[in-house]
Formats: C-alpha cells, sequence, structure tokens
C-alpha cells in the first residue's frame, strides 16, 4: 500500500535549508549573486563530439542525437491522490490529460509568479513521472506530505555517487530524424501529436517514444529502462551514419532551447513571501533553488525583481482555471496585467564581434535591455548561434518594446552587486519573435 506523502529524494532535513542559507547570507540576493560563474552545461556528456558548430548545424540540416540521461531529475507521483494533489499546486488542465500525454508543469506561488516550469508526463491514471531541475518537484512532494500519494526521485547524475541513471532518454531530431527512425524501426511510427507518447519495441526492447524536440525540428524522445541504453544507442548511431548523424555535445546543447524558444530555470518566486517560510526551511540550500547563480548587468537588491509571470514566459495557453489552486487569484488578475513578454533578440554582428569576439557560446546572464538609457526588459539566455551567424537572446521586454524590428541594446557585463555603476559596453540588438525558429513558431506543434 502507498504511504501517504513518502518521498526519495535528494533533500536532507539535517542539512542547511534555504532559509539558514538566505539568514547567513542576509538576504536572498546576496545568497544568490554570483558574478561570472561558469555556464551551465549537462554533466557526464563531452563539451563537443563533432565541435559544437557542426553539432548545432545538425539538428538543422540533417539530424543530431542528444543524450538527456543524466543532467535531469525525475520524480514519481503516484496513488489515489496524485491528480488532486497537481491540481492544487498547478495551474493545468486535467480534464483534459490524456494517459501517454505530457504538458509544460506550471506551479505558481500565491503572487501568481512561476516557481519553476518542468515537463509532466501522465503515465496511467494514477501515476505521473515530472521531469527537469527539481525546484517543481520540491513544490509538489512539499504540498502532498498529507496526500496519499508516494514519491519516488531518480536524481540527476550529479547527485547519484556514481549509480546509473533509472532511465534513458535519447533526443534524435532534425530534417532526416524521420527517415533514420524509420530505418531504425523498419518502417514509420504510430502517428503521434506533439508532447504526446507511444509505446514502441526496438529489437525486444520496449520503450516509450515523446513526441518532443528541443530545438524545434521534428523527433522524438525515446525513453526506456537503463539496461537497454547501450544497445539502443548503438542502433541508433549505427543506422545514422548514412544519415551524417552528429552527437550533440554539452556545449551546444543548451543552446537548443534557444530555437524552440524555451526561457529555462527562472528563478522561483518563493524567497520572500512570509506564507512559505515552512516551505524554505524544506527545501535544501544545497540545491537548485539556493545555488543556481544570479548574474550579468542587471541587479537589484529585491529578488523579486527577477520573479516571472507564466504569461510572460508563454504558458497561456497551458493554463486554465477550472481548478482551485495555489496562486490561481493572482494568476487569474496577471492574464491581463502582465507587462512583458517573451522575445528573441538578434545582436549586430559587428558589436558581437567587437565585444564577445568568438569564444563565447553560452551563457544565462541577466543583462539589462535597454531603449536609450531607459531599462525596458532583461535577457534570460544568451547563444551563439552558428546557422545565424551571430548571439540570439531569449528575453522579457515591456510589451510596447516587443514588436519585431524594434531596435534596442543589450548590456553587457557583471555587475560587481554593489551600489556601483559601472561603464559596461552596450550591443545594438533587433527585436524578433519567440520561438526564433520559423519552423517551430508555425508548423512544430501542428496537431498538438
Amino acid at each position: 500500500m502507498l504511504c501517504a506523502g513518502t518521498v526519495d529524494s535528494e533533500v536532507d532535513m539535517a542539512a542547511p535549508s534555504l532559509q539558514d542559507g538566505i539568514d547567513k547570507a542576509g538576504s536572498p540576493v546576496r545568497l544568490l549573486w554570483k558574478p561570472d560563474p561558469s555556464p551551465w552545461t549537462p554533466e557526464i556528456i563531452e563539451p563537443e563530439y563533432a565541435g559544437w558548430r557542426q553539432e548545432q548545424r545538425a539538428w538543422h540540416e540533417s539530424v543530431a542525437l542528444s543524450d538527456l540521461s543524466h543532467h535531469m531529475y525525475d520524480t514519481v507521483i503516484e496513488g489515489p491522490d496524485a491528480t488532486r494533489l497537481l491540481q492544487e499546486v498547478s495551474a493545468n488542465n486535467y480534464e483534459k490529460f490524456a494517459v501517454g500525454q505530457a504538458k509544460q508543469f506550471i506551479p505558481v506561488a500565491a503572487d501568481g509568479n512561476i516557481v519553476t516550469d518542468g515537463i509532466l508526463l501522465r503515465e496511467t491514471e494514477h501515476r505521473y513521472v515530472l521531469s527537469g531541475i527539481p525546484a517543481a518537484q520540491h513544490w509538489v512532494t512539499y504540498h502532498g506530505r498529507h496526500h496519499d500519494v508516494a514519491f519516488e526521485t531518480d536524481p540527476s547524475s550529479a547527485f547519484r555517487d556514481g549509480d546509473d541513471p533509472k532511465i534513458f532518454r535519447y533526443q534524435i531530431q532534425g530534417p532526416l530524424a524521420a527517415t533514420l527512425q524509420e530505418t531504425v524501426f523498419g518502417g514509420p511510427l504510430p502517428k503521434t501529436k506533439f508532447f504526446h507518447t507511444t509505446p514502441v519495441t526496438l529489437n525486444g526492447m520496449p520503450l516509450r517514444a515523446l513526441r518532443h524536440g528541443m530545438a524545434g525540428q521534428p523527433g522524438f524522445e525515446f525513453i526506456g529502462e537503463w539496461q537497454h541504453a547501450a544497445a539502443v544507442k548503438d542502433l541508433l548511431l549505427t543506422a545514422g551514419e548514412q544519415f551524417g548523424l552528429v552527437c550533440v555535445g554539452a556545449l551546444a546543447y543548451p543552446t537548443a532551447s534557444m530555437d524552440s524558444g524555451w526561457i529555462a530555470s527562472p528563478v522561483p518566486a518563493i524567497y520572500t513571501d512570509p506564507g512559505l517560510a515552512d516551505y524554505r526551511e524544506h527545501v535544501p540550500l544545497y540545491g537548485i533553488e539556493g545555488q543556481r547563480p544570479l548574474c550579468g548587468s542587471f541587479f537589484s537588491e529585491d529578488i523579486e525583481d527577477y520573479y516571472c509571470s507564466p504569461y510572460e514566459l508563454g504558458y497561456g495557453k497551458g493554463i486554465s482555471f477550472n481548478h482551485d489552486f495555489v496562486g490561481r487569484d493572482a494568476l487569474l488578475k496577471a492574464r491581463d496585467d502582465h507587462r512583458r513578454t517573451k522575445v528573441t533578440l538578434a545582436f549586430d554582428p559587428d558589436d558581437v564581434r567587437t565585444v564577445l569576439g568568438d569564444g563565447f557560446v553560452h551563457n544565462y546572464n541577466r543583462n539589462r535591455v535597454e531603449v536609450g538609457d531607459t531599462l525596458v526588459g532583461l535577457t534570460y539566455q544568451s547563444d551563439s548561434l552558428d546557422p545565424v551567424g551571430t548571439v540570439l537572446a531569449l528575453a522579457l521586454v515591456d510589451k510596447q518594446h516587443a514588436e519585431p524590428g524594434t531596435e534596442v541594446s543589450v548590456v553587457w557585463g557583471e555587475h560587481p552587486g554593489t551600489d556601483a555603476d559601472p561603464d559596461f559596453p552596450r550591443l545594438r540588438a533587433t527585436v524578433h519573435p519567440a520561438p526564433f525558429d520559423e519552423h517551430a513558431r508555425t508548423r512544430y506543434r501542428r496537431n498538438s
């Protein structure tokens, strides 16, 4: 029998809590402000296989394989109260949530700002798997303590102490992805809607195929038990030789979200609300909430200046008000009252060469976006995109400056986190839609 609210996770209640870290640092921003950190890349994966430029081109021009087995947390939520719990803590529509379907998980705090997103897959009527960074998973497990559910967490490889993952994820994407998949499976895969799964078998090995691709190109993620990981990868690599299959390394992989317009890891809206004091005592200091750095040319002593509404992030279509949930009233108000929207900024190539040089690939800096000397938004991710020939940035900007073709400037630098006002260089940039990739924006989610 399932135990109410049991959890197997990296949370150690004897370890320092997030609130302990905030108290010692003096404020949430002082805890998180870490200028010039190393940019995040997925663990275990080699930095480059064919070279990051060629790997980027592969998912646009041929076919690419990304190994997603190591950098994501997975939390299973199972039991009679699983759906009720998820309804209480997120804005998703559970009346229209089929078994085998996945959704962008949208948990919000009481103020209507996002805790952080994830991918929620419904495996059976009473069993879900929430994947991604663990901030959303902490939110669910905390609120599930008094529900008839059980949790089981498989952390990322950085926290496994040398153990193998429980499952593998191999993502095949690019214009030749369908042809490669037909070759491997001996025919086309079953017709599958975007973000839905279908069971498939490869040489007797059961897999789940999720129609999904991080770079806005056609493709599937193939998910299966770790014992089959090496055999499945070998079959994909062998069959992919004739199609010019390229493995994607750790440098290129994070840049794939630029094409699909996904802002990764927004700051969780959990640091200041007195009503979340117990939650901050529950969350570990040495986890995503206490260690993911803030950096860039934008600096504020108020952590709430870094919060985001799910509407700003583009999740409006996934929000449903057909049930009660934490933050519902605030989110209902924000539907017509959010000032920023998500865009892609294309940097002037000459300015990129002058300010950034040839060595820049990727970062998550919060850099100021200005019109004249006025702050109009922030960048959340900046990437060199070789097929585009310049640096792009995902940004949230005030709606009046979000029209495609608007000229803005990006202030580039690492604020010291003091009262100083550094004289940083500025790069000219032009506003484009998000997703930037036309296929991702207009055709990728067709029939979803």
